[in-house]
């Protein structure tokens, strides 16, 4: 039972598992002081400053040419090689909605526990569906798909064992599918991206590194035959003229992604100590989000929403929170504060600082 009002913990929509639904959070914490300190999402909470735009990038229908420029900016930053394709979608998500028509495939397997959109798009048209824990598994199947950096817990699969993997679903016609949503600020030569199979796909996300996520841009990176078939199943005019823009120009601005980098690492290991101080266990993350353990998380993660602090919990892992980035010091000392008046269910030892 909840401590503060006697009453269960809330009951939030399954959208609000994604991040950032806050309508759905003053619908469960109705009371919550205002505003919300969102920390349920993966994304920079100090974005890309907005260049001046054109007006005909509002007015105009999108140009060819402009995204011609903004993909090769995005080959260039991610260090595509000659003759493999960077094609520009409007957001990653827009992407996995379209992979089982773009890679028809009877049985999928996915390794590990992770972003789960990727086990419901498939499972929706009607493909058989597998998460796995090793990955050899995955050359027993049609297509594969790995997250890498996984989101939530940060792990990273090396680019040899990437195309290890591609390699052996490539002489069965198969397909592997790396999801790099959150591998910007990895290690350098993270990235499969400069050494891509022909039987691979990486998918890419623009706004959570840019904290520009409400743009809607993300890229695919493909061997030509893929790369075709994708355009295709975008059509025409897929992203919007200021989209176009704004990604050619961050795309190109290394100091700034440079300087960010460095940021996101020192607020990541802040929050790491914050996190620990109050009783939580790290079990993993990125620099962009920081996952834990605690043994009344769900408790937790109530008493958090009722403080006006939003964070991300897995009804999967009842004893997991991924906590986003605070994007300053006023943040972090909320956060500070909403976790010490905490308290868990009173028959319990307050774990919290």
């Amino acid at each position: 039972m909840n401590e503060l009002a006697g009453l269960p913990p809330p009951i939030l929509s399954p959208s609000l598992y994604h991040g950032g639904d806050i309508a759905a959070a003053r619908r469960a914490f109705p009371g919550a002081p205002e505003p919300w300190l969102d920390l349920s999402t993966g994304v920079n909470p100090n974005p890309y400053p907005l260049p001046p735009l054109d007006r005909e990038a509002w007015t105009r229908l999108p140009d060819r040419a402009a995204l011609g420029r903004l993909e090769e900016a995005a080959a260039a930053r991610y260090g595509a090689p000659d003759g493999v394709a960077v094609v520009a979608a409007p957001g990653a998500q827009a992407l996995i909605q379209i992979l089982p028509r773009l890679l028809p495939a009877a049985t999928v397997g996915i390794f590990g526990f992770t972003y789960a959109e990727y086990e419901q798009v498939w499972r929706a048209a009607g493909v058989e569906v597998a998460c796995v824990e090793t990955l050899d598994e995955l050359a027993a199947f049609d297509v594969a798909v790995v997250v890498n950096p996984n989101n939530p817990d940060g792990r990273i699969v090396a680019p040899d064992d990437l195309v290890a993997i591609a390699g052996a679903l490539g002489r069965r016609d198969g397909a592997l599918v790396v999801d790099e949503a959150f591998i910007d600020a990895a290690p350098a030569g993270a990235s499969l991206a400069p050494r891509l199979p022909d039987s691979a796909i990486v998918l890419r996300s623009f706004g959570k590194i840019y904290g520009l996520a409400g743009l809607r841009l993300g890229f695919a990176v493909a061997g030509p035959r893929h790369a075709a078939k994708l355009r295709s199943l975008l059509g025409p005019w897929a992203v919007s003229g200021p989209a176009i823009e704004v990604g050619a120009a961050a795309l190109a601005d290394e100091a700034w992604l440079a300087a960010t980098i460095a940021d996101l690492s020192a607020r990541a290991a802040a929050l790491d100590r914050l996190l620990v101080r109050c009783g939580l266990t790290i079990v993993g993350g990125a620099p962009l989000f920081r996952l834990a353990a605690h043994a009344e998380a769900q408790t937790l993660f109530d008493q958090l929403g009722r403080r006006g602090v939003l964070v991300r919990r897995f009804p999967a892992r009842p004893n997991w929170l991924r906590f986003g980035l605070p994007g300053d010091e006023a943040a972090f000392a909320r956060l500070d504060a909403a976790l010490a008046s905490a308290s868990p269910e009173q028959a319990r030892p307050s774990p919290v600082c």
